[in-house]
């Protein structure tokens, strides 16, 4: 009885079942509603991963602006506060870097061992003007016994230089000859006919005018400076009177600049460099008055052209249509859209030092990639040395022919090592641009392998382009036509003179006396007094006259 009596279910048990089915569906029903709630937010997560991903892609842009634009604040500071200079990156020398990199000791600074200095500079050809020194009265007699001393004939010789800038007046005196015969028709008097002058009836001669000249377009000074000095010594010259002679000497001039023009584009080597000049003159269809000054160089010449614009139509149409060679220059697009090097008549030589100058722009900016920008520079040191090592030797020697080979290994590894990261996705923006421009250019940039006549970089035409640049800042340009005109033929005059080893100022003198002498004008031969028709004679003339006492013919 006691174990039927357990084993009967309780009574309660079918509620609770009920009960329990009740929660069950209830359960099932706030499933079914928390699924249906779940759902959109689910697609909404897809949603907001992608825009997560988008804001984590654009963070990283952002960030790699920011280095670019830090990188390029650092990189125009650099130019504006920092000292000029390509020597020094990440506030260390280069070379040091360079040596210490290589496990070299850095590079002491001053004269190196092994250095030949310059010798001593020779002043035997100035005019000499002798001083004796004596012994005061009280000196001449021995301090002792008070016999006299005995004057001896040699003396204790010694030197120093001094100058004195002197105005005069030239008063030129013409004798005047009175007849004494009887003879008819004849005149009572004869005067001496006049000297020649280089502005008829100007009252300035020749050298005040080539030291006017050479004083703005040679020392690149304003020329209301150099009155305002020479009014301490007492000339007081008229601005208006000199700015009216300028332009007179300017049509004198331009005979010579067209010839050095004509010779300059000749010849199959070329350097060009372009920078600004102010030319304060409105012109139909020319906004503002910056105009360019461009400079070509040549083995015996070098010339300035002074435009309105910076296009290709300016060196193009300096050289002629069917020039040949080679023509060293940095980058600018305007070279390479010349007709000139399209055809393949021109081919463009392109400069290392404006690629170097790539590697130390990304050095400065971003301060993480120094080591790689060093590793680059080495390479362009090495080319340069073994570039240097090979010009020493005589071409086609062993000697020769072995630095050669070595020089072309170089360029081959460098140019295997660039391609090697341009194909790394890895690498950073700055350097993929460089690279970019490394090799699109390397045609050019090789050139010098196999014409030794064509350096590694324009440098000498970017040296010519540095002083009319000062001139530039100092008197801010040109301020008319003729102007211009003026200061291209004068840069060009002096560069080529001085290309020759020719003193602009005895060249001026000589030049300026035979337009005195034709009346103020050129003279009809130009081609006699150009630096490549002169003789030995009137070269070793022109190196060593001083302007004041020149005098030299002109065959």
């Amino acid at each position: 009885m006691m174990s039927a009596v357990l084993c009967e279910p309780p009574l309660e048990t079918p509620c609770r079942c009920r009960d329990l089915a009740a929660l069950v569906d209830a359960l099932q029903e706030e499933v079914r509603q928390l699924r249906r709630e779940v759902a959109p937010l689910r697609a909404e997560v897809g949603y907001w991963k992608s825009r997560h991903a988008d804001a984590l892609q654009r963070n990283e842009e952002l960030q790699v602006e920011l280095q670019q634009a830090r990188a390029e604040v650092r990189q125009l500071q650099d130019k504006l506060f920092g000292r000029k200079t390509e020597r020094r990156l990440a506030g260390q020398d280069i070379a040091e870097l360079v040596d210490e990199d290589l496990g070299g000791s850095p590079r002491k600074r001053g004269g190196q061992a092994g250095h030949v200095g310059r010798r001593r500079r020779d002043y035997a050809h100035l005019p000499m003007v002798e001083e004796f020194r004596v012994l005061p009265p009280e000196a001449r007699c021995c301090s002792r016994c008070g016999k006299p001393r005995a004057e001896m004939a040699d003396t204790e010789d010694s030197q120093q230089i001094e100058i004195q800038v002197r105005a005069y007046r030239r008063v030129v005196r013409r004798k005047r000859y009175r007849a004494t015969c009887d003879c008819p028709d004849r005149p009572l008097t004869i005067t001496a006919p006049p000297a020649p002058k280089l502005i008829p009836k100007g009252s300035y001669g020749i050298s005040l005018w080539v030291y006017l000249l050479l004083d703005k377009f040679s020392s690149f000074r304003p020329t209301a400076r150099l009155l305002e000095q020479l009014g301490q010594i007492g000339l007081d010259l008229s601005p208006a009177t000199i700015t009216e002679g300028f332009q007179r000497l300017e049509g004198m001039l331009e005979p010579v600049y067209t010839a050095l023009l004509v010779r300059n584009s000749q010849g199959s080597f070329h350097q060009a460099d372009e920078t600004r000049w102010m030319v304060y003159h409105q012109q139909e269809g020319k906004i503002g008055y910056r105009w360019w000054l461009w400079v070509i160089l040549s083995p015996e010449t070098v010339v300035y052209l002074i435009d309105p614009h910076r296009s290709h139509d300016v060196p193009e149409k300096h050289f002629s249509a069917g020039a040949v060679g080679i023509l060293m220059v940095d980058r600018y697009s305007a070279y390479k859209a010349m007709r000139q090097v399209k055809v393949g008549l021109l081919l463009l030589a392109f400069c290392w030092a404006h690629v170097r100058r790539d590697f130390l722009e990304v050095g400065k900016g971003f301060r993480e990639l120094v080591p790689w920008a060093l590793a680059w520079l080495r390479r362009i040191r090495d080319v340069y040395h073994t570039n240097a090592r090979r010009l020493e030797q005589q071409p086609g020697t062993v000697a020769f022919l072995e630095e050669d080979a070595q020089l072309r290994r170089q360029l081959t590894a460098m140019d295997r090592q660039a391609a090697a990261e341009l194909s790394d996705a890895t690498v950073r923006l700055p350097c993929r641009k460089v690279l970019t421009s490394l090799r699109e250019h390397w045609e050019g940039l090789v050139r010098f392998v196999d014409h030794t006549e064509v350096p590694l970089d324009n440098n000498a035409s970017e040296r010519a382009g540095r002083g009319p640049a000062m001139g530039r800042k100092n008197y801010y340009g040109s301020g008319a036509l003729w102007s211009a005109r003026l200061a291209a033929a004068m840069f060009s005059i002096v560069a080529t003179l001085k290309r020759w080893d020719l003193s602009p100022q005895a060249w001026l003198t000589w030049y300026f006396q035979q337009c005195a002498v034709a009346g103020g004008q050129a003279p009809n031969d130009i081609q006699s007094f150009l630096p490549w028709n002169l003789s030995p004679k009137q070269r070793a003339a022109l190196r060593i006259a001083a302007a004041g006492d020149f005098h030299l013919d002109s065959s």
